[in-house]
């Protein structure tokens, strides 16, 4: 099985491809803002990013290169701070900001039966017609960690 940890900085995954721009000791070097990224079409079973697709340049790029090299049915799993959580806003180094719709334009929608929005959304995509179209299993969002704002995570249920 190959897994890619994608911007891991100094968390190194044991069973992982780890990648990132700066040289941490054990992980592969790769600006993530370059395209096409090291590794051949459809390799990768699992790609691991928490808190870089924030800071990259391109979402669209980024995303439609994730595609390429993840394998048919393989797992991506995304980590990002929420756009108005304290987190997204207090690092300056954020270009992207994520919502629980952030994927909207890359959903593979299939058969399921479409909400008025999805169908909408359907003729409007800002994907510029990309290949990259992931099912999406799971989305949620955390407002905060801090204790007295934790019951605001009951917001992520009525987005779905």
């Amino acid at each position: 099985m190959n897994r890619l940890n994608l911007g891991c900085g100094k968390d190194l995954k044991e069973g992982y491809i780890n990648l990132d721009i700066v040289d941490y000791g054990g992980n592969l070097i790769h600006d993530i803002n370059t395209f096409p990224y090291p590794f051949e079409e459809n390799y990768f079973d699992e790609i691991y990013t928490s808190h870089v697709l924030e800071h990259l340049d391109s979402f669209h790029k980024t995303i439609t290169e994730l595609y390429r090299i993840l394998k048919p049915n393989g797992i991506l799993a995304v980590y990002a701070p929420f756009f108005l959580n304290t987190k997204y806003f207090g690092e300056p180094d954020h270009k992207i900001p994520f919502s629980i719709r952030t994927f909207d334009n890359y959903e593979y929608i299939g058969n399921r039966k479409l909400k008025f929005y999805e169908k909408w959304k359907l003729n409007h995509r800002t994907n510029y017609q990309a290949k990259a179209q992931f099912e999406v299993l799971e989305k949620k969002f955390i407002t905060s960690h801090f204790a007295l704002l934790k019951w605001m995570d009951f917001l992520s249920i009525l987005n779905q």
